[in-house]
């Protein structure tokens, strides 16, 4: 009965919110969310999250169990954090809004990448303008040659516009490479997709431009591999790494997602590499705001990277 309750509650007011009919149900917030509320004391008026996306159905489902607004932002340390920010009231998620006040932005063609303005809707790199953008970056001109253009932040994001004006971010400029077979590849748009497998809490995509497919390093989650490795009486630590048979079930747990968001086969890893102690600035593998160096992990990496080029590429279990 209350699973059948706490079902109805959700998926009802998950109707309402799509058809705009706000947040608020005076039986189902009595009934069930006012327990959910609590937890954060009751008070809440809205929320809001920035700094990484998060999916479209976890928003909304936030937006219906603490009964209140959550918009998401969008901005870059460069450009004071702030730029753009979703409405209150707006019941679509999955995009991050419209320009704050004092914010202007444009779209950088990116051909390469078939990022162009005449696509439709309008695709290309966010650039901010604004006085709060940044002048550069201290006694690093190069670095600021980079990121500035007459006053724009090129922020290596790439979005586009729907026709109510809102931004959604779909891709990244930076960090692209390119395979021997001429693609290119968007390492942190296939991390986003990865990091959703139950066996993987880290990740991070290589390849380069003399190879024909990438190849995955994977932190796993510690806890959902135990729960893998317990039936089979396996202790979870370094050895488990090198178990075929979990290697082939985080593989399996990749290609899935891969099928689910219809990645082309230059975007599934030919080969993985399962890593037990997590990265951290301590290690320096991540900055201090928790983004990967990936030159750094290149050359930590540099002999399992050479070995994994000359293993067989992995197959999905039948």
């Amino acid at each position: 009965m209350k699973k059948w309750l706490v079902d109805t509650a959700v998926s009802s007011k998950l109707y309402y919110l799509k058809n705009g009919q706000g947040f608020y149900h005076s039986v189902y917030d009595a009934i069930v969310f006012s327990k959910i509320k609590q937890l954060l004391g009751g008070n809440v008026r809205f929320m809001v999250t920035g700094s990484a996306p998060i999916a479209a159905e976890v928003l909304d489902f936030l937006k219906i169990a603490f009964c209140c607004p959550m918009m998401e932002g969008y901005g870059l340390t460069e450009s004071s954090a702030s730029g753009v920010i979703t409405n209150p009231d707006d019941a679509v998620s999955g995009h991050v809004g419209g320009l704050t006040q004092n914010y202007k932005l444009k779209l950088k063609d990116l051909p390469e990448m078939n990022y162009v303005h005449t696509n439709t809707p309008p695709q290309g790199e966010v650039c901010l303008w604004s006085p709060s953008v940044t002048k550069g970056y201290f006694m690093m001109p190069e670095k600021t040659a980079e990121a500035l253009f007459d006053g724009w932040l090129h922020t290596g994001d790439v979005g586009q516009i729907a026709e109510n004006g809102s931004l959604k971010i779909i891709d990244r400029a930076k960090n692209i490479f390119k395979l021997s077979q001429g693609e290119y590849i968007a390492p942190e748009k296939l991390e986003n997709v990865y990091i959703q497998s139950p066996y993987v809490a880290q990740n991070w995509i290589y390849g380069d431009s003399l190879r024909d497919y990438i190849i995955h390093f994977i932190v796993v989650d510690p806890v959902n591999v135990k729960v893998w490795a317990d039936p089979k009486n396996l202790e979870v630590n370094e050895a488990i790494l090198q178990n075929e048979e979990l290697k082939q079930a985080v593989y399996d747990s990749l290609v899935k997602l891969a099928v689910e968001n219809k990645f082309s086969s230059l975007e599934k890893p030919k080969q993985i590499h399962l890593i037990l102690e997590p990265w951290t600035s301590d290690n320096d593998i991540l900055t201090p705001t928790m983004k990967m160096k990936r030159n750094i992990a290149q050359k930590i990496y540099e002999e399992e990277i050479k070995n994994m080029y000359t293993m067989a590429p992995l197959k999905p279990s039948k």
